[in-house]
């Protein structure tokens, strides 16, 4: 199996990179191959713009997935996009590692989701879900914050994290069709004891020697839907 691992955090001693690095080790000694793209490492560039695209079709007035699509088929975007886009056309899984920043990914990171996740290939007309262009890829997002995990469920404070991640597991990795992996997620790492950050590494380590027996999570199937989308 071959990897990608996907790092959004600055700091190279931060515990979401020890976890990264965790994923990194633990993959390469069961023999399978991983590539990182350290987003921060690698200055990557957040701003999507007309920059990406070598030409436009419409340089009268700007489309940005219209422009993705032209130049998806044209092979005319920049060549950061290009090579990303190759990273994860290689992997057979995906892994999305960062800290939650207001119920989200950082901002480095969604703009690499917003430059790579191109229309005409993960996805462009009745191509989503099921039928998206990483279908038959797996995805799954490892995560550190700092609230606890108490706070987070059915009836607490926070409700379900779950909830938090959905515009991310559901509306971004499942619509390009994805199988969506269980999140792994490491609560209240800013204040922990370096006892309790060790367990977690321990878990996480347990997790992924038993990623092959996680069941994807449930999204919609097109086939429950009519041409419209109406379900049936």
């Amino acid at each position: 199996m071959h990897i990608l691992i996907v790092h959004a955090h600055p700091e190279p001693l931060s515990f979401t990179t020890a976890l990264k690095n965790t994923a990194q080790h633990t993959f390469e000694q069961q023999g399978h191959s991983v590539e990182v793209s350290d987003l921060y490492a690698m200055n990557f560039n957040p701003v999507a713009s007309k920059q990406d695209f070598e030409s436009l079709s419409q340089p009268d007035y700007f489309n940005y997935a219209l422009e993705q699509r032209h130049a998806f088929k044209q092979q005319h975007l920049a060549p950061d996009i290009q090579t990303e886009i190759e990273k994860v056309q290689r992997a057979d899984l995906v892994i999305f590692s960062f800290p939650l920043y207001w119920t989200s990914v950082p901002a480095i990171l969604k703009g690499w989701i917003d430059r790579v996740f191109v229309s005409g290939l993960f996805y462009g007309g009745k191509r989503f879900y099921n039928h998206g262009g990483m279908r038959g890829k797996k995805a799954m997002l490892c995560l550190t914050l700092g609230g606890r995990e108490h706070m987070f469920g059915e009836g607490s404070v926070h409700g379900p994290i779950e909830h938090y991640l959905s515009s991310l597991q559901r509306g971004t990795l499942a619509y390009v069709g994805f199988d969506v992996l269980p999140p792994f997620v490491a609560y209240h790492v800013p204040y922990i004891s370096q006892e309790d950050r060790q367990k977690i590494v321990v878990d996480f380590e347990q997790y992924l020697q038993n990623i092959d027996d996680l069941q994807p999570l449930a999204f919609p199937l097109l086939e429950n839907f009519d041409d419209r989308m109406n379900p049936l």
